[in-house]
This record gives C-alpha cells, sequence and structure tokens, in this order.
C-alpha cells in the first residue's frame, strides 16, 4: 500500500476500542510516523495542549459527551481536523460545519482521501 501518510502524526479522538485498533491499523499502513489516542474529551484536550499533531480525527460522541471543545481546542492550534461518526444526521457545533465528515464504517482508501485533503488544504 501506498505510504502517503508518512512521517505524519495523527490524533484519533475516539472512545470504540475496536473502531480505534481499526484506525490505528489503517493509519499504521498508510504510514504515519505516530497515533495518539484519547478517548475522553478531557484526555484529548490534554493532548492537544501538550504535543503537536499534523491533522486529527475526531468522533463527535464519546460515550455520550459531544467533542465541542475538542473541535475548539484543535482549531485555536490550527491542527486541521475532520469528524468521524457513525450518525445519520450532523451534529457538529457552530463553526465547524465546513470540516469534513467520514462516515463509519468507512475503508482505508476513503480514510487516506480524506486526511491528504485535510494536509493539503
Amino acid at each position: 500500500m501506498d505510504k502517503s501518510l508518512s512521517g505524519r502524526r495523527i490524533l484519533v479522538v475516539e472512545d470504540e476500542m475496536l473502531v480505534l485498533m481499526n484506525i490505528e491499523d489503517m493509519l499504521a499502513d498508510l504510514g504515519c510516523e505516530s497515533v495518539t489516542a484519547a478517548a475522553t474529551v478531557h484526555q484529548a484536550l490534554e493532548l492537544i495542549g501538550s504535543q503537536d499533531f499534523d491533522a486529527a480525527m475526531l468522533d463527535m460522541n464519546l460515550d455520550g459527551s459531544k467533542t465541542h471543545r475538542v473541535a475548539e481546542a484543535l482549531a485555536a492550534h490550527g491542527v486541521p481536523f475532520m469528524f468521524a461518526t457513525g450518525y445519520v444526521g450532523r451534529d457538529i457545533s457552530d463553526g465547524h460545519q465546513d470540516r469534513p465528515v467520514l462516515k463509519k464504517p468507512f475503508q482505508c482508501h476513503q480514510l487516506d482521501e480524506m486526511l491528504e485533503g485535510l494536509l493539503s488544504g
């Protein structure tokens, strides 16, 4: 597989362990240098404040908690991000409706295309 994300550092905010493991495998196959995961809003905010990321993938709901504060922090730090969701409707906070949304479940090539778009933007 093409290593299109070679050397990139990606933050994945996801609370479902099996989904996270699948995403981590996909990102490794795409050549990411590091994949850092957060399962809660608090963890994500701490990571955003202490590490640099090239891009982020943000689930819209973490065990019932909306991730609007995480979206705000990513935007404030200039980290391009996309939402990932299994929901039919889009519940995106004001100011982030223009962010790309990747519908779960997704294929590796879809994740690759979305991240390439974020990183080239």
